[in-house]
């Protein structure tokens, strides 16, 4: 697995995924991001609304380096790169398998609003310290996943200290 990734979930294109060329159009990448966040989030017990406020998004930014196609396994690395005041980061990086190739990497910046105000809200309480652990340096994702760590999420932290957002 790329060093910082501790997480991954798997998915196939299919054909309404790709163009007349049988290529994934560069939009349809973003589904298979926010899979792999929601199943990053459910892994972490971390997948629950609160009646107050939601996350929308603030932010998608996507750098595409080779072409997927049609029914190709694709395996979408997630984590939290940076929790702020209002906001969360998520970093993706999308590798072909079984050839490792890297096809995608992408950060999307959510933020917490106040649903009735409509408003950044600094108040969210989430309980994710989870995350503390994974927060590390940015990754250089042409280095290809390692084979044996595949699906395997990290070990908890020995300190869990609250993170004042």
């Amino acid at each position: 697995m790329p060093a910082p990734f501790k997480f991954s979930a798997r998915t196939r294109v299919g054909f309404s995924d790709t163009d007349a060329q049988g290529i994934v159009y560069y939009g349809r990448y973003n589904p298979y991001f926010d899979l792999a966040r929601v199943e990053y989030l459910r892994s972490l017990g971390q997948l629950k609304r609160n009646s107050d406020g939601d996350f929308v998004m603030r932010a998608n930014d996507v750098e595409y380096f080779a072409p997927a196609r049609f029914d190709d396994e694709l395996e979408i690395y997630a984590r939290v790169s940076r929790i702020g005041r209002t906001s969360v980061t998520f970093e993706f990086a999308a590798y072909r398998v079984p050839d490792d190739e890297l096809m995608v990497t992408a950060h999307q910046t959510l933020v917490y609003v106040d649903l009735l105000g409509r408003r950044a809200d600094r108040h969210f309480q989430l309980g994710w310290s989870v995350f503390h652990c994974s927060i590390e340096p940015t990754f250089d994702p042409h280095q290809p996943p390692d084979a044996a760590e595949q699906g395997k999420l990290a070990p908890p932290c020995s300190k869990q200290e609250p993170i004042t957002v």
